[in-house]
């Protein structure tokens, strides 16, 4: 059994295309810094051909990202491959990824192509992309319903024709892990060449099975796993690398595997990646829901306080989690403040830095005891700087049960005008607000989503507010916090509005 297995991160890709949780070209940076910070092998920036945009985040992912190789997706077209090779050009480690499906049933209704056609499009393109990259990878789209004897074939043409990686995806989350793991055990006895290239698996969860899969498949022989953070993904979502990389790093007696990632970073890519798009993981999920470490039944906290490996595996260090107790308040200074997030792994550029800490002094004020998590949410949007078209000045809300809200709104332009607005609603005060802006801002959004959480316990907590607005066929994600819940509710819709145009004055220069 190998020692090794690589993880191919797919967030950027085939997470994003999970709905609601879209990217600007800003936040795809950040996520791909942290990414290569985390110590993925790959990460797969995007899919060159679906849009422009997908274009400049690969192309600027490419020219960014040193230590890691970055791919871009592109379908067995020529293309598809040239608008990956151009993307690409500006990486030191590219990789072109080119797919086809090889099942019966999407051959026969999908691609509407025999077997031979099939495999002659994909050595065709596996040749044809080699001509621009020498890291080159093949997918048999749907692997894990194709015929055994087919994939042995096509996979044994396409190594000879120069694919430096094969993969084996299981598109649609069908199978099992004995299955799975005999499929792979199958490939390496069968196709003659298979020592030539490594054996990728990329696992969906339909099923909820997409983590024991991709383990099962290690374990028969597997040398890369595709995955992405927090398993987000289309339907329900891919392999979770967390979970991945914690199960070989806490069961090495089983899988006898290491990987290259640095559990430490875990926590804080979880969150990150949360904070952008807006998708909070549900409270017991494995390794970075929020219930992952804790203990509350009196059997479990009293063999806690005896021996913590009575009930805990592995250690809230070990994904990130600082035990750190210095606590913050309205009389830290900024070398504190600094010094305190730099432990609890957050990297900040000057005006980032002065930024989240004027904030972390005007909620100092209100609070007696800043927590690590209250740090956390200053922190983790500072990191993905983007542009103010609009920004709130103030605003006055008169409401209660008896009497219409209004709510009186007035916002900063970036060129520097005073908009003022005032808006009655039966509705209450979040609904007055969000039309006020509508009336400053000229437009008419469609409120997608709107989520409240609360950062810490406590009636000084502040409030986290994630919305999404629809404006034509696109999604805009938006994040606010305060310890005022409406106040928080406003930020986090104009930040939607803030991501909508920077997003559109992103395609404009593409």
């Amino acid at each position: 059994m190998a020692n090794f297995v690589k993880i191919f991160d797919t967030t950027l890709r085939d997470g994003e295309q999970s709905p609601g949780c879209s990217m600007n070209l800003a936040e795809k940076l950040e996520v791909a810094s942290q990414l290569e910070r985390l110590g993925v092998d790959v990460m797969e920036a995007g899919f060159a051909i679906a849009s422009p945009g997908d274009f400049a985040s690969v192309k600027s992912i490419a020219k960014t990202i040193k230590n890691t190789t970055v791919a871009s997706l592109a379908r067995a077209l020529t293309k598809d491959i040239d608008a990956a090779a151009d993307a690409l050009k500006g990486a030191k480690y590219p990789r072109i990824h080119t797919f086809i499906a090889t099942s019966d049933i999407h051959m026969e209704y999908k691609l509407k192509k025999s077997k031979e056609e099939v495999l002659a499009t994909a050595i065709e393109m596996v040749k044809y992309a080699k001509k621009f990259c020498q890291d080159v990878e093949f997918s048999a789209e749907d692997a894990s319903r194709s015929n055994p004897a087919f994939l042995y074939q096509i996979f044994e043409a396409v190594i000879s024709a120069g694919a430096t990686v094969i993969n084996v995806p299981d598109t649609v989350g069908y199978t099992s892990p004995e299955e799975f793991a005999a499929l792979i055990r199958g490939i390496k006895e069968n196709v003659s060449n298979i020592h030539k290239a490594d054996i990728s698996v990329h696992c969906h969860n339909d099923l909820g099975l997409a983590v024991a899969n991709s383990l099962a498949a290690a374990r028969a022989g597997a040398t890369q796993i595709e995955c992405t953070i927090n398993g987000i993904g289309e339907r329900a979502g891919n392999a979770a690398l967390e979970e991945i990389v914690m199960n070989l790093n806490t069961r090495k007696d089983i899988y006898g595997l290491d990987t290259r990632i640095f559990t430490k970073e875990i926590h804080r890519t979880s969150k990150l990646l949360s904070s952008i798009t807006g998708v909070r993981v549900q409270p017991n999920k494995a390794i970075v829901g929020e219930n992952a470490f804790a203990h509350e039944s009196g059997i479990h906290q009293h063999g806690m306080l005896a021996n913590k490996s009575t009930y805990e595996i592995m250690t809230p260090e070990s994904i990130g989690l600082s035990e750190n107790k210095m606590v913050l308040g309205k009389h830290s200074g900024r070398h504190a403040f600094e010094d305190k997030i730099k432990s609890m792994g957050y990297i900040l550029d000057k005006g980032a830095l002065t930024t989240a800490f004027e904030q972390f002094k005007i909620l100092a004020d209100k609070k007696k005891d800043v927590t690590d998590r209250d740090i956390e949410v200053l922190v983790c949007r500072k990191m993905v700087p983007i542009p103010e078209a609009y920004k709130l000045d103030r605003f006055v809300i008169n409401s209660g049960n008896t009497i219409t809200t209004t709510s009186s709104m007035r916002l900063l332009s970036k060129t520097g005008h005073i908009l003022e607005e005032v808006v009655s609603s039966y509705d209450g005060p979040i609904d007055a607000s969000y039309k006020a802006i509508d009336k400053l801002v000229g437009r008419k959004f469609i409120l997608e989503d709107f989520v409240i959480n609360s950062v810490t316990g406590g009636t000084d907590a502040q409030g986290e507010v994630n919305v999404k607005i629809r404006n034509n066929d696109r999604v805009y994600n938006g994040y606010g916090v305060s310890m005022d819940i409406v106040e928080a509710s406003i930020l986090a819709y104009i930040s939607a509005i803030n991501n909508m145009l920077y997003d559109q004055e992103e395609k404009k220069e593409v």
